[in-house]
């Protein structure tokens, strides 16, 4: 029997366990639980569920972030064990798997968050494993009436899989109290509570102003279970990100152009709107149009492979932030 609690949720959003878009599966009967002096290859049930193949993808797209990648790990273990001990007989009220990462830009924050959606998938607790990705832009109306039409398109698209709010913190304008914002907060406190068992709420942002936000939404802070801090990356790991972008996109990095860009690294990092991984993709982006522009300008017609290929020092070095009086982000 609904109670009066959730049976309040449904009218009042419109939602209810397993609302998607798509066309809703009646749940089979579970297999009779295993008498409790049997044993289960755990190394079978791993290979299985397919997490290895998760994490070891984690692993090679993100250079370093051991302490995430641990966490991910850890609650990957929890939710196996906690498959196990159900087919024991071993009943116990479905997780809560909200989460809330923190940490400065282009630190992985939302390649971790998608494979997090694939690896809940494989273990059974998401339906559909896919990423929405939003801000407060799309959750968030402009005038009476429209943001609650926002919010739960937003929500209807994402059930079944994991809700990834960047810069969660904006939702909430503690200077006005009229914001809109706070209606879209209203709902998804009661989605986050009354469909936990088919959507996964991510919120994401920088750690002080998340602080604030949940300082200022307590129902919101109760409902996030796993807090996971996402740290810069260091200059050796930068680089690291950096071959493998260049190498991705079929170029390498000369000896010097190594030298140059470690260089590169340790000033850039401490100029403003430094981005992480995300300054070094731009970086490289750059580096890419001033290796195109020498090409074309060399009165050589002839190049060859290497020379298509390969980004020397000086597409690096002509950067601003090679500049010593330059204060500003560097190009």
């Amino acid at each position: 029997m609904t109670s009066p609690t959730t049976q309040a949720a449904h009218n009042s959003f419109g939602f209810k366990p397993g609302d998607s878009s798509g066309p809703q599966l009646q749940p089979e009967p579970g297999p009779e639980p295993l008498p409790a002096d049997a044993v289960v290859d755990l190394a079978e049930v791993r290979r299985e569920s397919g997490v290895d193949e998760v994490l070891a993808q984690l692993d090679t797209e993100l250079v370093g972030l051991t302490p995430v990648k641990t966490r991910i790990a850890e609650i990957a273990a929890l939710l196996l064990v906690d498959k196990l001990r159900a087919r024991f007989g071993i009943t116990a009220p479905q997780p809560t798997l909200h989460m809330c990462f923190t940490g400065n830009p282009g630190t992985g924050k939302t390649t971790v968050a998608l494979r997090m959606a694939e690896l809940l998938h494989r273990l059974g607790y998401l339906r559909r494993g896919h990423l929405v990705s939003v801000t407060r832009d799309d959750l968030v109306g402009e005038y009476v009436g429209h943001t609650a039409p926002k919010t739960k398109d937003v929500i209807k698209r994402a059930m079944g899989g994991v809700l990834f709010i960047d810069e969660a913190y904006y939702l909430y304008k503690i200077e006005n109290e009229r914001d809109y914002g706070s209606e879209s907060i209203e709902i998804l406190l009661q989605v986050m509570e009354n469909n936990r068992d088919d959507l996964v709420v991510i919120l994401a942002g920088y750690a002080d102003k998340m602080d604030r936000f949940f300082s200022a939404n307590p129902g919101m802070q109760s409902r996030i279970a796993h807090h996971i801090t996402f740290p810069d990356y260091t200059v050796d790991e930068l680089q690291q990100i950096a071959a493998l972008m260049t190498g991705q996109l079929g170029y390498r990095l000369s000896d010097d152009a190594q030298v140059a860009l470690h260089e590169y690294l340790q000033r850039r990092i401490h100029q403003p709107w430094f981005a992480n991984a995300r300054s070094v993709r731009n970086a490289m982006e750059r580096a890419r149009l001033r290796h195109a522009r020498r090409l074309m300008a060399d009165p050589q017609p002839l190049v060859g492979l290497e020379q298509l290929t390969t980004i020397e020092a000086s597409e690096l070095r002509a950067s601003r932030v090679f500049d010593d009086q330059s204060e500003a982000a560097g190009t």
